[in-house]
């Protein structure tokens, strides 16, 4: 009787050493690379308008970007922003396939950062699998130290950027200089220091096969007409060292391969359209004088119906792109004009509960509320207080109050009118508040006005 087969359910990761290769997608990702890091890595130390130009300040509940402050109650146009995002990297997927993944995902960045660091180092592919197989030595010992320590200074250099966007980065250099953070910044610095250093130095392409949900459910926004990274089986196979035009069988796909796959089987979702194979397949194919495009960019139909380039494009336009950009540039044109629209000046008005209406000592009736005021501009602002809705209402406290750039503040109101002009109960009125150097700046709120019975 045979014994009964045992399944693993877990399989030891295997470790993988791609090969470096040069070519026009591992240019084009090189350049992904430093558009990227200098906008991460740079924005932090911009200034604007004296003060850093992207800073997401927590503590005061103010969000500056560039020349715009947002509040708490303009988060609204940050969950459209992402909204935003999202949709164009549907669109982009719908279109092109992965290339979020291969050229501008953070995951890809910083784990190419890290093996440029590792070649550096260790060398080669040759050279760090023959180092890995050494037993313990000095050599080996101060060449893994080495990269490690470098990979460390890079990992804690990126956390500390990270927390400039939330922290004035000026500030956070000199409190890094004498070790005096606050502890938030110390968990959030060594907290996503770990996280790039494990993600990109150890874990690499488990965490694009395993941990990332977008590499699960993006097939899904892929149809026949969407480009993928594919190997024409018709021109390679039979695969032959001889062979004139089709795959020499060299295995150069999969060692340049950054999660270990090899596109000959077939579209994987492992496969995190870099195309570094391309580079490499390109490179072998000039080495052997025969044409390029063993394996290329293209699409399902076009590999199953032989078609070109010229009808690849034409039908990039389908139904479903179409209706993708419509929506996208409905959105974009949405959002910025509402940001264009939008009044840099906020009120709210709150009664005073402990107070109803009342007759003060000239026989007039007089309410009293609360206005907090919000200048969300970086320019201070003279504002007057009106308000209408009843004859004779007028402001009995001061009329005018000045704030300064991006201050908020409680402001008392008292408002009177004379008796007999105002039904008995409650009344709706108006409260305006608007800059003197500006009528553009103003705000309306409705309220209440009570009136003794």
């Amino acid at each position: 009787m045979n014994a009964p087969q045992v399944i693993k359910m877990y399989a030891a990761r295997e470790e993988i050493y791609p090969r470096e290769i040069k070519g026009r997608y591992a240019s084009l990702r090189w350049v992904c690379v430093w558009l990227t890091q200098l906008a991460f890595y740079g924005l932090p130390w911009l200034s604007w308008n004296g003060r850093q130009a992207v800073l997401f300040d927590l503590a005061s509940r103010k969000f500056y970007l560039f020349g715009l402050v947002l509040w708490p109650q303009d988060f609204i146009y940050l969950a459209v922003l992402l909204v935003m995002c999202a949709w164009l990297l549907f669109l982009v997927t719908a279109v092109a396939g992965r290339v979020w993944c291969g050229f501008a995902c953070p995951q890809t960045v910083y784990t190419e950062i890290f093996l440029w660091i590792e070649r550096k180092i260790e060398g080669r592919r040759s050279a760090r699998i023959a180092l890995d197989r050494q037993p313990p030595s000095l050599k080996k010992f101060s060449r893994k130290s080495a990269k490690h320590l470098a990979w460390g200074a890079v990992a804690l250099w990126t956390g500390f950027s990270f927390v400039g966007y939330f922290t004035p980065i000026r500030m956070l250099g000199t409190e890094a200089l004498t070790f005096s953070f606050g502890p938030w910044e110390w968990f959030w610095v060594l907290f996503y220091s770990f996280a790039t250093y494990g993600n990109a130095g150890w874990m690499r392409e488990q965490v694009c096969k395993y941990m990332c949900p977008y590499a699960r459910f993006q097939s899904a926004m892929f149809d026949r007409d969407s480009l993928i990274v594919t190997y024409d089986a018709k021109r390679g196979e039979p695969r032959n060292p001889r062979s004139e035009g089709g795959c020499i069988d060299c295995s150069m796909c999969v060692q340049v391969c950054p999660t270990g796959i090899d596109i000959r089987k077939g579209l994987q979702y492992e496969c995190i359209g870099c195309a570094a194979c391309i580079d490499a397949c390109n490179s072998v194919m000039d080495k052997v004088a025969q044409p390029r495009g063993l394996i290329r960019y293209s699409t399902d139909r076009a590999m199953a119906e032989g078609l070109g380039a010229r009808d690849i494009q034409r039908r990039a336009l389908r139904p479903r792109v179409l209706i993708y950009t419509g929506l996208l540039g409905a959105v974009a044109l949405a959002f910025i004009a509402a940001l264009w629209l939008r009044t840099p000046l906020k009120m709210d008005v709150i009664r005073d509960r402990g107070s109803m209406g009342r007759e003060v000592e000239d026989g007039k009736i007089e309410n009293v509320y609360r206005l907090q005021i919000m200048n969300t501009t970086e320019a201070p602002h003279t504002y007057r207080i009106r308000a209408s809705g009843i004859p004779s209402l007028n402001v009995a406290s001061d009329a005018e109050v000045t704030l300064a750039p991006t201050e908020t503040r409680a402001v008392p109101l008292r408002l009177r009118t004379e008796h007999g002009k105002a039904q008995k109960g409650s009344n709706t009125i108006e409260i305006t508040l608007e800059a003197l150097d500006d009528s553009a700046i103003a705000v309306h709120e409705k309220a209440v006005f009570i009136v003794p019975r």
